[in-house]
């Protein structure tokens, strides 16, 4: 069964509230848009320390939630590691859902 996160995922995509690489997410939370970041759990080290420190710089949560090739697929990006959420309730709805998901696994 699908998780529910990669469902809001798409439709975020759908509705225009999703954006996706490491350029694209810097611009626009520079320009404050971005209300979540997800970064894929396999990320380089290096991209995940330089988006980390993009979503702490410009006060936007993030997440590290599944893998690239899932979330590319979900989202229709080919080889995204990191993904932007410009809309306020479905970057609260998908952090709800991830923190929901973690619990369960700890």
């Amino acid at each position: 069964m699908r998780s529910k996160i990669y469902s809001y995922l798409g439709f975020a995509k759908k509705s225009g509230n999703l954006i996706s690489g490491m350029h694209t997410c810097s611009m626009a939370a520079k320009a404050g848009r971005v209300k979540l970041m997800i970064i894929s759990s396999d990320t380089s080290p290096g991209s995940l320390k330089k988006a980390v420190k993009l979503a702490n710089d410009s006060k936007i949560r993030y997440r590290v939630f599944g893998e690239s090739e899932e979330l590319s697929k979900v989202t229709g990006n080919v080889s995204r590691n990191i993904f932007g959420i410009t809309d306020a309730n479905f970057a609260d709805v998908i952090i709800k859902e991830i923190d929901k998901k973690e619990e369960v696994l700890q």
